[in-house]
């Protein structure tokens, strides 16, 4: 393809698979049918911006470090708010995620470059934190409106053992427990299918940077594994902190 034509191109691509999204979501009748393609548009400019960036800050550690420390800090802040009412309670929302995500991400890198299996340089952390930081976002979100959703839907079960004595995490502990299964299933499934259903971008992506398949191959399975790990330790963070109530919590948007 002509570089010249390449970005007309991919407009236009983008462009369709946006009209084709929001058209399938209008016909069905669903709700906030323009969240996508505002979403995809948000994603073009940001990438648009990172890709600048990123070519003069990624042989810079302390830039990189500070790149990792706004992902983390946008990825907090967005999972926190799928956990909230209308925007209420925002401050305490981003609190737990914070500490969830925080809990498990720091023990993934840490892991992951203490034992060296992968150098630790400024190429692989920004790829590794930015797949993992993105991952546990996701897992943040489902296992707290889960949790909310089942507590909502199941509260007379839940003011039954508070009457019988029950602690208030006795009393949700069930629920939080199936939050982080169900919360653990897109991952899990991602893991089970990569290389017969899916090839991961990681992996594609590494191929594309000019690493042999099997040490993309290395690569793919590190960044599975911390991908695991990590929305483990966020998840039951996030339901431990979260399942412990004494009044029926509001539902979540």
């Amino acid at each position: 393809m002509s570089s010249l034509h390449a970005p007309f191109n991919t407009l236009a691509c983008i462009i369709l698979l946006a009209a084709l999204t929001t058209t399938v979501l209008w016909v069905y009748g669903v709700p906030q049918r323009w969240a996508p393609v505002w979403a995809v548009a948000r994603g073009l400019f940001q990438l648009s911006v990172l890709s600048v960036v990123l070519s003069g800050v990624i042989t810079h550690g302390w830039l990189v470090s500070l790149g990792i420390g706004a992902m983390f800090g946008v990825a907090v802040v967005t999972a926190a708010r799928r956990l909230t009412a209308s925007g209420r309670r925002l401050l305490p929302a981003i609190g737990t995620v914070a500490l969830g995500m925080g809990a498990g991400v720091g023990a993934v890198l840490l892991i992951v470059f203490g034992t060296g299996a992968l150098e630790l340089t400024a190429r692989y952390a920004l790829a590794l934190a930015g797949i993992v930081i993105g991952n546990a976002m996701t897992t943040s979100a489902l296992t707290g409106r889960r949790l909310t959703e089942a507590i909502v839907d199941r509260w007379s079960e839940v003011e039954g053992w508070l009457a019988l004595g029950a602690t208030p995490r006795q009393a949700t502990a069930s629920m939080a427990r199936q939050a982080v299964h169900h919360a653990m299933i897109p991952a899990t499934d991602q893991a089970k299918t990569t290389g017969v259903v899916t090839l991961p971008g990681a992996f594609v992506g590494a191929i594309f940077g000019g690493l042999s398949p099997l040490e993309a191959g290395r690569f793919q399975i590190i960044v599975l594994g911390a991908i695991l790990a990590a929305g483990a330790v966020c998840s039951i963070v996030i339901a431990h902190v979260m399942s412990p109530v004494t009044t029926k919590p509001l539902p979540v948007d």
